[in-house]
């Protein structure tokens, strides 16, 4: 394995590894979900419906699973019905690790 190690000056980015690391290009690696909002009882806390499809090992059927993820919305604005997309953030409770980005 080769490491190239470059110096870091104002307008340029370190490269090791032959990866470039740039402060100016974020890139999320949190994981985004799509759902729907099935409950709006709580405070600041939605419940948020994610399904997804299998395939049966032996008959090779696809199949729906259902996962509900407890996610925050800060301002109580998204409601039952609500098609939603989550991402992952740090722990904010006990259950919820998945926050509200947007309404689609």
């Amino acid at each position: 394995m080769k490491i190239n190690f470059t110096k870091q000056t104002a307008n340029t980015s370190v490269i090791s590894n032959g990866v470039e690391n740039n402060p100016e290009k974020k890139i999320s690696k949190k994981r985004k979900l799509k759902g729907v909002v099935v409950s709006d009882k709580m405070n600041k806390t939605r419940v948020v419906a994610v399904d997804h499809f299998r395939v049966h090992a032996k008959y090779l059927k696809q199949y729906k699973l259902t996962t509900k993820f407890k996610a925050h919305d800060e301002n109580n604005e998204y409601k039952t019905g609500d098609n939603v997309v989550i991402e992952e953030t740090r722990p904010l409770s006990k259950e919820k690790r998945w926050r509200i980005i947007n309404k689609i």
